[in-house]
């Protein structure tokens, strides 16, 4: 008989146990048949809470629990296998280079412009352009039609795409004090050249900008650097701050230039060295008061007359016109730098496309009386009495922020009728923006123009005598 508690190890060559031809016990029971527990974590039997039965040592006929070490493979007298050696900062195996013959090498030049080669090709491709030069001459053509194909595109957001999402904000909570809707457009245009601004560095700030405008109805230009063109929309926006009760950032000069020419050439003269990125956080804040007051002061004020020097404008209608030459010179910067700026959102160019028209009647009426263009031909020579309706020019503005006008042509104070409508011009938004901003010549402004040849000229030569520095 065992002894009480042991196991009887079983050995399956000889088919009996150790002790006098006896059966052996099934593994895992004991001599009074009951299965005894698999061992616990430290190797001690856990059946029925007794621990007085360890689990048996391994004898010389029973594997170790804890496997040697393997034998390496250089213990073995073998040859080792051959590796292929790999650079720490490139994982990847390296290929052979591709020899390819002259004439395959030049058939890819197209895919490699297009960036459509694989590495291997690519990499062949460029080694050959180093030692070639007719090659090198050919890729280069190549790469530059590509560019062509593939405009730079702006990295900012779509501009309307920050009106719909105030739009957005305000339906689920109107604000205590809103912006009033004639003020958004400059709102607007001053955040999205902010944001041009903000990543520039003294290289782009001393960038040199060519400012245009027409005078006399002939082209003119002014040098500066985006600092300067900064530094002149803050002294002009100084005129809708000093309407409101603001500071002026002229001060004490101010009174002797009135005009936004004078008063920005005061201001550079008045500069000890060229205006640099410090005048960006003045112009900024300048920007920022002048939203805060008219919103504060609420939509009252829009009647509030801003005097140009040889003109005034209603505040409304001056915070449009700040808008517009915003967006302008923001596009005059990104120029400068190589950089896309697309136009305002479609309802704030319509907003400025509609400013221009309603200036046109008293612009045209001023030219007219400066020997600048035509007099009124036949019984339309004397001035059409206020709210009468007179001749008429039918402006047709397409794409966004697109719409028609009537714009009467014999008095300021005349209506616009399509019964008496002489003329019809048809232009891009944008384009009748550049051509009021004095960047496009009136006499290639419009896309299509129908009616009395002399009534387009005026009004078109009208449109580019708004622009101003």
């Amino acid at each position: 008989m065992n002894e009480p508690g042991r196991f009887e190890v079983y050995d399956e060559h000889e088919g009996q146990g150790g002790h006098g031809g006896e059966e052996p016990y099934e593994k895992g029971e004991t001599e009074s048949g009951s299965a005894d527990a698999s061992p616990g974590a430290d190797g001690m039997s856990s059946g029925n809470g007794d621990d007085r039965h360890p689990t048996p040592e391994p004898g010389p006929d029973l594997p170790p629990r804890i496997p040697l070490p393997r034998a390496s493979v250089e213990d073995t007298g073998q040859p080792l296998p051959d590796l292929q050696v790999r650079d720490l900062a490139d994982p990847a195996p390296r290929r052979p280079p591709l020899v390819l013959e002259h004439r395959v090498l030049k058939a890819l030049l197209g895919a490699w412009a297009l960036a459509a080669c694989s590495t291997e090709e690519t990499a062949a491709v460029e080694e050959h352009l180093g030692d070639c030069g007719a090659c090198a001459d050919e890729a280069r053509r190549l790469r530059e039609a590509v560019g062509l194909l593939h405009p730079a595109e702006s990295l900012d957001l779509d501009p309307s795409l920050r009106t719909r999402v105030l739009a957005g904000c305000l339906e689920r909570r109107p604000p205590r004090i809103p912006v009033p809707e004639w003020a958004t457009p400059y709102d607007a245009q001053t955040a999205r050249l902010d944001a041009l601004l903000q990543d520039f560095g003294d290289a782009e700030w001393h960038a040199p900008v060519r400012l245009r405008w027409f005078e006399k109805d002939e082209p003119t230009s002014r040098r500066t650097t985006v600092a300067g063109v900064i530094a002149h929309l803050l002294t002009v926006d100084g005129l809708v701050a000093v309407a409101l009760g603001l500071q002026d950032p002229m001060g004490d000069v101010a009174a002797d230039h009135p005009t936004p020419s004078a008063r920005t050439e005061a201001y550079w003269r008045a500069s000890h060295y060229p205006p640099t990125r410090a005048v960006r956080a003045p112009w900024r804040e300048q920007s920022h008061d002048l939203v805060r007051t008219v919103s504060f002061t609420g939509g009252g004020t829009g009647k509030l007359s801003v005097p140009y020097g040889d003109f005034e404008l209603p505040l409304r209608d001056a915070m449009l016109d700040r808008a517009f030459e915003c967006w302008v010179h923001a596009e005059d910067i990104a120029e400068a730098v190589d950089y896309p700026y697309e136009p305002p959102s479609g309802r704030d160019l319509h907003s400025m496309v509609d400013l221009a028209a309603r200036m046109l009647p008293t612009v045209l009426s001023a030219r007219r009386r400066a020997g600048l263009a035509a007099p009124s031909p036949g019984p339309h020579r004397h001035l059409v009495p206020a709210g009468e309706p007179g001749r008429s020019l039918r402006l047709e503005i397409e794409g966004s922020g697109g719409g028609e006008w009537l714009i009467p042509l014999d008095s300021p104070a005349a209506v616009g009728s399509a019964e008496h409508e002489v003329a019809h011009i048809a232009l891009d938004g944008g384009e009748f923006c550049r051509l009021a901003a004095g960047h496009v010549s009136p006499t290639e402004a419009a896309a299509g123009q129908v009616g009395d040849r002399e009534a387009i000229r005026d009004v078109l030569f009208a449109a580019a005598s708004l622009s101003r520095m």
